[in-house]
């Protein structure tokens, strides 16, 4: 019998909308893990369903999250992936190849990412090269409250085909993100002695939004662009102004 290879690590909150198109995309691992954290929709039916684990754990942030999804897989190589992202045919065969060889390196995958709808290739949002895959021993996720990164020392490729990102389907799921990673972001930066006020807040932000709809060429992407470069400034903005509200620790 041939030893298991492959193991997709899932973390899961309300993520019933795209999380059956993503574990069928992925339905070539031999293990996937789903870490929820307290879904009321349909997420853990759906995850059965389709022949994942589910373990039902509390929130300790998205770094730690996915270290438990993680460690939770028995295999020896792990793709981790986001319950709205959809793996390419192209994508899987290339991980395919990937983990058929002897050497301990961490791919990077090409993410394309939506935003109501639409497929946006500018505002910072593309390329956007990610590491996901990788041998267990030699890569973590840092235990950052949001924005966590996978942390390796390992060398890293890059793989063919497209890991598909529907990040935002509508202007509630907008507001929604932009609270939560805005009040992430303050806590995570209190957490480390940072301080903040009105003022650096407004700069913050308005910095945010050239970056994205100037620097980073977002008016290419129309209307959305202009969206995603204001989402970005009150994201930035909120999340100064609510460090400057919590002060230092």
């Amino acid at each position: 019998m041939k030893a298991s290879q492959l193991g997709v690590a899932i973390i899961t909150l309300n993520a019933g909308k795209h999380l059956a198109e993503c574990l069928q995309s992925v339905r070539f691992a031999d293990e996937i893990v789903v870490i929820d954290s307290g879904s009321t929709d349909d997420t853990l039916e759906i995850a059965r369903q389709h022949g994942a684990r589910v373990i039902e754990a509390d929130w300790p942030g998205f770094g730690a999250q996915k270290n438990r999804a993680i460690d939770a897989l028995s295999t020896p190589w792990i793709l981790s992936i986001d319950a709205d992202e959809v793996v390419t045919p192209e994508l899987a065969q290339s991980i395919r190849e990937a983990i058929a060889q002897p050497d301990q390196v961490v791919y990077a995958v090409d993410r394309l990412s939506s935003f109501c709808g639409q497929w946006i290739y500018h505002s910072g949002w593309y390329p956007d090269w990610i590491p996901r895959l990788f041998p267990r021993d030699v890569a973590r996720f840092s235990t950052d409250l949001v924005h966590e990164r996978v942390v390796y020392d390992a060398p890293s490729r890059r793989l063919t085909g497209k890991l598909m990102h529907y990040s935002y389907d509508d202007v509630e799921s907008v507001l929604r993100k932009m609270d939560l990673y805005s009040t992430l972001g303050a806590e995570q930066r209190r957490a480390s002695a940072k301080r903040s006020s009105v003022s650096k807040a407004l700069g913050r932000g308005l910095w945010a939004f050239i970056r994205t709809y100037v620097l980073r060429r977002g008016f290419l992407d129309g209307r959305a662009g202009l969206v995603i470069a204001v989402y970005n400034a009150e994201t930035v903005y909120y999340r100064f102004l609510k460090l400057a509200r919590l002060g230092t620790p």
